[in-house]
C-alpha cells in the first residue's frame, strides 16, 4: 500500500505524463516489466514488443533525467509500434524510497536528484545487463542499437564509447563523451539538437570536431526553434511550441529510416576499431568515417 501510495503521489506531481500514460495504456502491443542482475544488484527493465512476423532489431533506450517515466515507457511502445523490441532500463532500481525505483520517488526534484548522482560505471553496468538480455531474446534478431533523451543522451554517447556490437547510437540533445573516449567508438553516432538549447548546442562544435579527428562517423542535426526535449514536449498537448512537434516528426522519421536498414555489425568493425573498419559497413551510405557535419533543419521542412 505505501508503494501504491508514493506512485499515486508522483503522478499527481506529474500531470504532463497524464497524457503519455493514456497514450501506453491504450497500446495494443505487449509489455512487460524484467528484474535482470547488472553488476550483482538487481535491475527492473520495461520492455515492449511490435506486432511483426519476424525477429525484429533491438534498441536499448535510455530515458530522461526524470527516471523511466510514463513518457519513457510510451516512447518505448512507439518504437515498437515501429517494428523494434525496446528494453527501457529504470536506473534507479532499489535506490528509492523503500528500496523502489523512479515510481517511489514523491518528487520530480528527488528523481532528478538521484540520477545526476548516479556512477557512470554503475550505469554502464545497467546498460550492458539491458543490452545483453533483450538482445537474446527470441523476438530479437541479435542486431543492438542504443537511444538515449537529455540525461540517457549522454549515456547513449558514452554507452557507444564502452559497448561494441552496436549496429547504431542514437544520442537526443545528450552530451559527448571525452576526445579520448571518443576513439573507442565503433558504430555510427547521430545526433539530434535542439536550436534553443544552448546549455548542450554550446557543446556541438567541439563534439563534432573531436569526432572528425578520431575518425569516426557522426552525423548531427539541429532543429532551429526546438528547445530541450523537444520528442517529450512536441507530443505534450500543453506545449505551445510548434517547432517541437516539427522537430519531433522530423527527429523520429530520421531514426526510424536509418534504423530499417541496420543490420549487425560487419566483423572488421570490432577487428578494425577504426575508420577502416567502420567504412566497411555497407549500410553507412553518406555518413562516411570523415563526414562530420552539423545540418540545420528549419521547422516544418
Amino acid at each position: 500500500m505505501r508503494f501504491f501510495a508514493a506512485a499515486l503521489l508522483l503522478a499527481s506531481i506529474l500531470p504532463a505524463q497524464d497524457w503519455a500514460k493514456a497514450k501506453l495504456d491504450s497500446s495494443p502491443r505487449h509489455h512487460e516489466y524484467a528484474t535482470l542482475q547488472a553488476n550483482g544488484k538487481p535491475l527492473k527493465a520495461f520492455i515492449s514488443y511490435p506486432e511483426v512476423k519476424s525477429k525484429a532489431t533491438a534498441i536499448v533506450l535510455i530515458p530522461e533525467i526524470f527516471g523511466l517515466s510514463d513518457w519513457a515507457k510510451s516512447m518505448a511502445d512507439e518504437l515498437s509500434a515501429s517494428g523494434y523490441v525496446v528494453i527501457a532500463p529504470d536506473v534507479l532500481t532499489g535506490m528509492g524510497p523503500n528500496g523502489g525505483g523512479t515510481d517511489s520517488y514523491t518528487s520530480r526534484d528527488a528523481v532528478t536528484q538521484a540520477v545526476s548522482g548516479l556512477d557512470n560505471a554503475t550505469v554502464m553496468a545497467d546498460l550492458d545487463a539491458a543490452a545483453d538480455y533483450v538482445k537474446t531474446l527470441p523476438a530479437s534478431s541479435g542486431t543492438l542499437a542504443v537511444a538515449g533523451f537529455c540525461w540517457g543522451g549522454g549515456k547513449s554517447f558514452a554507452f557507444a564509447t564502452h559497448r561494441h556490437d552496436l549496429a547504431d547510437a542514437f544520442v537526443f540533445y545528450g552530451p559527448p563523451p571525452s576526445a579520448d573516449d571518443m576513439k573507442n567508438i565503433t558504430t555510427p553516432v547521430y545526433g539530434f539538437y535542439a536550436g534553443n538549447d544552448a546549455r548542450i548546442g554550446a557543446t556541438l562544435p567541439q563534439a563534432t570536431a573531436d569526432m572528425k579527428a578520431a575518425n569516426k562517423p557522426f552525423d548531427p542535426v539541429t532543429y532551429d526553434g526546438a528547445g530541450h526535449g523537444f520528442m517529450r514536449a512536441g507530443q505534450d498537448p500543453t506545449d505551445t511550441n510548434p517547432a517541437n512537434k516539427a522537430a519531433r516528426s522530423q527527429a523520429y522519421a530520421k531514426m526510424t529510416s536509418i534504423l530499417k536498414s541496420a543490420q549487425a555489425p560487419h566483423p572488421l568493425v570490432k577487428s578494425a576499431g577504426g575508420a577502416a573498419g567502420l567504412a566497411s559497413v555497407k549500410r553507412q551510405k553518406s555518413t562516411a568515417a570523415t563526414q562530420c557535419h552539423d545540418t540545420k533543419s528549419m521547422p516544418g521542412m
